[in-house]
């Protein structure tokens, strides 16, 4: 049984305060944050942490995976007892999501939060 489309409904935002040229009281304030030489700077704080710890652990993962794969007895060969490399790769694996966890909260507390919170108490002043 086949349903007839919703309508489209346009909300109005409830804003009764006043459009100044600074952009408080209403959401172009937020555009002018957005658009801010202050919040580019917190995106490239970000981004510049972010994007390339990603891809660093993706390479590595993949690495582990493909080595899991295609290189059965590399992996295989034992380092102590019955551990071998393809286990300590994979304790490695976690090992490695953890420093990066604590990497990123230490980046974060000190380049991060502040210029956020910078832009946080601009926005409330402004309101």
């Amino acid at each position: 049984m086949a349903h007839a489309p919703l309508p489209l409904v346009r909300r109005e935002t409830v804003d009764s305060a006043p459009h100044t040229a600074e952009g408080q009281g209403g959401p172009d304030r937020f555009t002018d944050v957005q658009s801010s030489e202050e919040f580019a700077e917190l995106r490239r704080a970000q981004r510049s942490f972010a994007f390339p710890l990603t891809v660093a652990f993706i390479a590595w993962y993949l690495l582990y995976v493909l080595l899991s794969n295609y290189a059965g007895g590399f992996m295989g060969t034992k380092v102590v007892g019955n551990v071998n490399i393809a286990f300590v790769f994979g304790l490695a694996q976690f090992l490695t999501t953890f420093l990066i966890a604590w990497w990123y909260s230490r980046h974060a507390a000190a380049r991060i939060d502040p210029k956020a919170e910078a832009i946080k108490e601009r926005l409330e002043g402004d309101a």
